[in-house]
């Protein structure tokens, strides 16, 4: 058992949350689609990107909390 690589929660329940933030997931995907042409730079998809990664945050915190050791 002391061999063993331990294993990062956090990673884990991140990818089991993400299917729980399919909304604002697909808010992101189609902002990037909708901005892919744009050669200016100026257009971007950070607000559709922090929502996203809000959401899966919020679904990962109280599951991890609960198995720090």
């Amino acid at each position: 058992m002391a061999d063993e690589e331990p294993v990062d929660q956090k990673k884990l329940l991140e990818s089991i949350c993400q299917s729980n933030c399919a909304k604002p997931k697909n808010g992101y995907e189609e902002c990037v689609k909708r901005i892919s042409g744009d050669d200016t730079g100026t257009m971007h998809c950070t607000g559709q990107y922090f929502d996203y990664l809000a959401c899966v945050d919020k679904c990962v915190a109280p599951k991890l909390f609960g198995k720090l050791e």
